[in-house]
C-alpha cells in the first residue's frame, strides 16, 4: 500500500510539474528575428536591442508575457511560424506578397527601402539601375532584397545575413550588395565598421510589419499597441534612441 501511495504521489508531482511548465511556456512571446541592427541586435551584455526588440519587449509585457527572441534562418521564417516554433515574426520584415498572403500581419509602423551598397571609391559609376548590370550582388537568402535582384535578373549569391552581404562586399568577393536602408544608415559610412562603403541606388520602396499566424488575435493586439505607444510618445522616443525617426509612418 505504500509503495502504491508513493507512485501516486510521484505520479502526481511529475503532473503538476508538467503543468507548471506548459504554464512557464504559455507566458512567453517567442519572436523570430535575425540579427539585423538597428531593429534586433546584441549589446556588449548579450542583451537583444534595437527599435523592433525594445518594441517586442514592451508589447509582450503589456500582455503580461516575457519577449523571447530566436534567430532564425530568414528564408525560413513562414516555416517556422507555421510550425509553431515561434509566435510572430519581429524584424524589420518587408510587407512583400509572400508575407501577407501566408501570415495574419499588423499595420505598417516603418517605411523602408532596399538599396545598392558598393565602395565608395567607385560608387559614381553606380547611380542608376541601368549601371548594376555586370555587378555581382550578396543579398540574405529569402529577403526583399533578394527578391528585387531577382526580379531585375541580375546576378545575385544568396547568403545567410545582411549583415554577411555586406562583409562580402568589404571582402571584394561581391561586387554590391542589396540591403535594407535602415541598416545601411545604421552600419556603413563614417564611424562604423565599413567606412570604405556607401549606398546608391533605391531599387524600391516598401514597408515594415510584423507577422503573426493567421488567425491570430495578437494582431490586432498589436495595432492597438502601436497606437498607444504613438499616443504616449513611446514609439517617438525608441525611434531617436535607434535613429529611424525619419521612417516612422504616422499612425
Amino acid at each position: 500500500m505504500k509503495k502504491r501511495i508513493v507512485s501516486v504521489l510521484l505520479c502526481a508531482a511529475m503532473a503538476a510539474s508538467l503543468l507548471a511548465g506548459c504554464g512557464e511556456s504559455e507566458e512567453k512571446l517567442v519572436i523570430g528575428i535575425t540579427n539585423f541592427e538597428p531593429m534586433d541586435y546584441k549589446d556588449e551584455d548579450g542583451e537583444w536591442i534595437g527599435f523592433d526588440a525594445d518594441l517586442a519587449k514592451a508589447f509582450a509585457e503589456s500582455l503580461d508575457m516575457e519577449a523571447e527572441f530566436v534567430e532564425i534562418d530568414w528564408d525560413s521564417k513562414i516555416m517556422e511560424l507555421e510550425s509553431d516554433t515561434i509566435d510572430c515574426v519581429w524584424n524589420g520584415m518587408t510587407l512583400t506578397p509572400e508575407v501577407t498572403s501566408s501570415m495574419d500581419c499588423s499595420e505598417p509602423y516603418l517605411e523602408n527601402a532596399q538599396v545598392v551598397v558598393v565602395p565608395k571609391d567607385v560608387a559614381d559609376k553606380y547611380q542608376d539601375e541601368e549601371s548594376l548590370a555586370d555587378l555581382s550582388f550578396a543579398a540574405e537568402a529569402g529577403s526583399a532584397g533578394e527578391a528585387e535582384l531577382k526580379a531585375r535578373d541580375l546576378n545575385v549569391t544568396p547568403v545567410t545575413a545582411q549583415s554577411d552581404a555586406l562583409m562580402e562586399v568589404a571582402a571584394g568577393t561581391s561586387d554590391a550588395a542589396v540591403i535594407d536602408l535602415l541598416m545601411a544608415a545604421a552600419m556603413i559610412g563614417e564611424g562604423t565598421s565599413y567606412e570604405d562603403l556607401t549606398y546608391t541606388v533605391h531599387l524600391n520602396s516598401e514597408e515594415y510589419g510584423v507577422g503573426f499566424r493567421k488567425g491570430s488575435d495578437l494582431t490586432e493586439k498589436l495595432n492597438d499597441f502601436i497606437q498607444d505607444a504613438y499616443a504616449d510618445g513611446t514609439i517617438e522616443e525608441l525611434a531617436e534612441k535607434y535613429g529611424v525617426q525619419a521612417a516612422l509612418i504616422e499612425q
